[in-house]
């Protein structure tokens, strides 16, 4: 079958799966795609480079940094990232 021998369902199809896929894949909270090339993601990067009480103050700073501007820049997306970071920081203080 070639494209256009498609019926209108099977295009329909074909569009709803394309939207998972892009929905899916875009996350720019928990995985933004600027941070997740190669073979290691930057946050673990940044963490194998800095003490311990450096990564708390680099977690605290962005979150902090995100809590700042929501209301300027990217509204929800911006508190869904600062939570993000106190996530991420509870988790390594706990251990």
């Amino acid at each position: 079958m070639s494209i256009d021998d498609a019926t209108p369902e099977e295009w329909d199809a074909v569009a709803k799966e394309l939207k998972t896929v892009s929905i899916s894949s875009k996350d720019p909270v928990n995985s933004p795609t600027h941070y997740t090339t190669g073979d290691i993601e930057c946050i673990e990067a940044i963490k194998s480079m800095l003490t311990p009480d450096e990564y708390i103050g680099y977690l605290r700073g962005n979150s902090l940094k995100y809590r700042w501007r929501f209301r300027y820049k990217n509204g929800l997306e911006d508190l869904k990232k600062a939570e993000w970071y106190e996530r991420r920081l509870s988790r390594f203080i706990s251990k």
